[in-house]
């Protein structure tokens, strides 16, 4: 069975087509994982809408906290890492994380920035080995392979690779290097452009992008159903 995380950074609550200035990102989160469970209803979802309801942001006391070695910390540590442990546990037990944002000025929402600074934890996605200087980090979420599915959508036009306007993003350049840190390595992204110009332009992009979500679906599970039973023994364990 393959367990995906949910993940929707939109402030827009609504889906694109069916909510008066409804998310496209959202919208395009919806049928990934409804086609998903579609094809696989034996399959499990967990869903956290980051967008309606942010991440704490890191604070003195986080950091204090993160910082000292487990088996040192005080009750309010524990109590100031709560959030950041159910949030890493979620992202662990995923095989499939599915990550719904718009581009905002450039770069991620600030929720999913949150998120992301509560899932970079010493300790627990990351470790620090002093004995493998220049580069003393070791990715703790390696242990087995994990999908990051990237579900994007833009105002202008020409942000994707090779585009006019690519150097001015850094919504997925961040998030695959954010998250190839702690150890996940396997990325695929799909964008909505179009969306300040309207009209036929939008609608287009649209279009292709419900057809490649369609096509991910299919090849994503196809690709995780001929996974080596030895790795999937070990994945259960």
């Amino acid at each position: 069975m393959t367990h995906l995380l949910h993940l929707d950074a939109s402030a827009r609550p609504g889906l694109a087509g069916q909510d008066k200035h409804g998310s496209h990102s959202r919208h395009l989160t919806h049928r990934f994982v409804s086609q998903w469970l579609a094809r696989r209803a034996e399959d499990s979802v967990t869903y956290r809408d980051i967008g309606q309801n942010p991440p704490s942001f890191t604070s003195h006391d986080w950091i204090a906290s993160s910082f000292t070695p487990e088996a040192h910390r005080e009750p309010w540590m524990k109590e100031a890492l709560a959030e950041s442990d159910q949030l890493v546990d979620e992202l662990i037990a995923a095989d499939v994380l599915v990550i719904g944002t718009p581009l905002y000025n450039f770069g991620m929402p600030a929720a999913l920035k949150a998120w992301i600074d509560q899932i970079v934890r010493p300790g627990r996605t990351i470790a620090l080995d002093e004995t493998r200087l220049p580069d003393p980090y070791v990715p703790l979420l390696a242990d087995r392979p994990r999908h990051v599915v990237i579900l994007t959508a833009r105002g202008g036009i020409g942000f994707g690779p090779g585009g006019e306007m690519a150097h001015m993003n850094h919504l997925e350049p961040n998030l695959i290097t954010a998250l190839n840190f702690i150890g996940i390595t396997r990325f695929h992204q799909i964008a909505i452009e179009g969306q300040e110009t309207g009209g036929d332009v939008l609608a287009a992009s649209v279009a292709q992008a419900q057809r490649e979500v369609d096509a991910l679906v299919a090849d994503l599970q196809l690709a995780l159903n001929s996974r080596p039973v030895v790795q999937r023994q070990a994945e259960a364990v």
